[in-house]
């Protein structure tokens, strides 16, 4: 559907020579001659974006700009006036205007301030469409426990809230909720109002990552066809969250700690200095102080980073709070998959409480999640739940025995070696030896085995073992 502008100008010669060219650009195009024109043509159809001459019949441009964004706030208006009025325009871009054009106007300079304003209205309406989603997820998500560690942790988050610049770590293995933890820093603190946005580091490749947090200016690569701010930008007095920012490129820790020093950067490719207000939150399941040690990640970022470090205990560390947790997904899944399920047999609570949790409190979710889709009735029973992930004693019990009686015994099935089930058993059965020992941080499991992350992920999923070991949330 095309974008719709709406062309306010007592100079119909004007105009017409605006929209038509316009038109040509594939815009739908309306136009009116005074204030009241233009304020019916607003309240019949809302446009996308409005061009307004600041000198009208029967009003004056600031005036219907104030009634425009009084209307609809994300409204891009630019504001056309003669040669020499600059004070005009200085007071139109102080009372929300977009930008400005002088007359006479040039058609390729009017194209270009169009386009832009346009992109800025609609990444204003994607902003708030992902701030409105993560309130809700963030609502669905959070449930805070009794334990004291995690009320050890609350403690910490509601006195680091209300400081609303402090920089914050967030630590604790897979699974354990540091997302959840960084949007309630968020939520409880005097930006709560503004974005809240994030970026897992080790999702997005260095030379990508660079452009989606600094943003680029045209032409600063190949690709780059048009302007594009960054996540830094977009999050102006909000908060940004930099999730397992423990693999993020040496590279861009020397930008980063700029950032955080000065809160000012530059895009990719660009020549001016950006300012900007935002609190970084950052989290990791990775060791960062053996990252100094190994000149992995830089001291004088960490030390910037950890001004408030947070713990996030497993849910191993409040296992009081197990069936708490439980109950609450069983509750929130069986709404959604319109399911009966009330509650959790006594057998069941004993059977969450016996197992280890290696993958957290995700873990437990997607238990809870698989259980009420596949599952029918008003109470949980123990056999209905199905754990991904036993303990390891049993996955690798008969594989130690087999090799003892072939590699010790000598001893040699009838009907021969399997031998590509035993080198799968075996493969396997190393992956989690070694998860559990890194407390299945994928970075570490991989360095234990002297793999890349991407062959572990791979082999993995190859076992089935995606669930157990997941990345950060």
């Amino acid at each position: 559907m095309p974008s719709s502008i709406l062309i306010v100008d007592d100079q119909e010669s004007l105009r017409h020579f605006i929209e038509k060219a316009l038109v040509d650009e594939g815009y739908e195009v309306r136009t009116a001659g005074d204030g009241a024109e233009a304020t019916q043509a607003f309240f019949a159809e809302t446009p996308d974006l409005i061009l307004l001459d600041f000198k009208l019949p029967d009003t004056t441009g600031i005036e219907l700009l104030k009634e425009f964004k009084s209307h609809v706030r994300e409204l891009p208006v630019i504001m056309m006036t003669a040669f020499g009025e600059v004070e005009l325009a200085v007071e139109a871009m102080r009372q929300g205007a977009f930008d400005f054009l002088t007359k006479p106007v040039n058609l390729e300079q009017v194209k270009v301030v169009v386009e832009k304003g346009l992109d800025s209205a609609r990444m204003w309406r994607e902003l708030e469409h992902h701030r409105r989603q993560s309130r809700a997820d963030f609502g669905r998500a959070f449930v805070r426990g009794t334990s004291p560690k995690i009320n050890q942790v609350y403690e910490t988050v509601e006195k680091v809230a209300g400081s609303d610049s402090t920089t914050v770590l967030i630590t604790g293995e897979s699974g354990t909720g540091k997302q959840i933890i960084a949007k309630y820093i968020h939520s409880r603190s005097p930006r709560a109002a503004e974005p809240f946005l994030e970026v897992n580091c080790a999702a997005i490749p260095g030379t990508l990552l660079e452009s989606e947090l600094f943003g680029h200016e045209k032409g600063a690569f190949t690709d780059a066809r048009l302007q594009k701010k960054g996540l830094l930008e977009l999050a102006d007095g909000g908060t940004l969250f930099l999730d397992e920012v423990g693999e993020l490129p040496l590279t861009l820790q020397v930008k980063l700690l700029t950032v955080l020093e000065s809160m000012t950067f530059r895009r990719v490719g660009g020549t001016r200095d950006l300012k900007v207000d935002v609190r970084i939150v950052s989290a990791t399941n990775q060791d960062l102080e053996q990252m100094v040690s190994a000149q992995q990640f830089r001291e004088d970022l960490y030390y910037r980073l950890m001004v408030v470090p947070i713990k996030m205990p497993s849910l191993r560390e409040r296992r009081e709070d197990i069936v708490l947790l439980a109950q609450h997904f069983i509750h929130e899944f069986s709404k959604t998959f319109h399911k009966g399920f009330q509650r959790l047999s006594d057998e069941a609570k004993r059977k969450l409480l016996e197992y280890p949790w290696p993958g957290n409190i995700r873990e437990l979710r997607n238990v809870c999640e698989r259980t009420v889709l596949l599952e029918d009735g008003e109470v949980v029973e123990a056999g209905q739940l199905r754990l991904g992930n036993p303990d390891s004693t049993a996955r690798t019990g008969g594989l130690i025995e087999a090799l003892e009686r072939l590699l010790i015994e000598g001893m040699v099935d009838p009907d021969g070696i399997p031998f590509e089930k035993l080198i799968a058993d075996i493969e396997r059965g190393l992956i989690i030896r070694a998860a559990e020992t890194a407390g299945w941080n994928q970075s570490r499991t991989a360095e234990i085995l002297g793999i890349k992350r991407d062959k572990l992920r791979y082999r993995m999923k190859i076992h089935d073992l995606h669930e157990a070991a997941t990345v950060d949330p």
